[in-house]
């Protein structure tokens, strides 16, 4: 369950880092505010939204399929049988 939440989440932080380590290495403190404008911040969350969608998308066309019918768990001859795919 954490996966589905975290990469994601990876995701959409990605450009904020990005921009924080660009500051960084332009010698500038990436904590004060003025560096942090409406604009970029709007920005850098349309971008963080899209790469987390675009993601989320190639993780499930990417992921693998299973091939067959699943049988669901059921009962022979009084014994439960676990459900399978076939």
């Amino acid at each position: 369950m954490a996966r589905e939440v975290l990469e994601p989440l990876a995701l959409f932080l990605v450009p904020f880092a990005a921009y924080a380590l660009y500051l960084l290495l332009r010698a500038r403190y990436p904590l004060e505010v003025e560096h942090w404008t409406g604009f970029r911040v709007s920005v850098m969350t349309l971008i963080g939204l899209a790469a987390a969608v675009l993601g989320l998308v190639v993780l499930n066309l990417a992921a693998p399929r299973g091939h067959g019918a699943y049988v669901p768990a059921h009962e022979e001859n009084g014994v439960l049988v676990p459900g399978r795919i076939e």
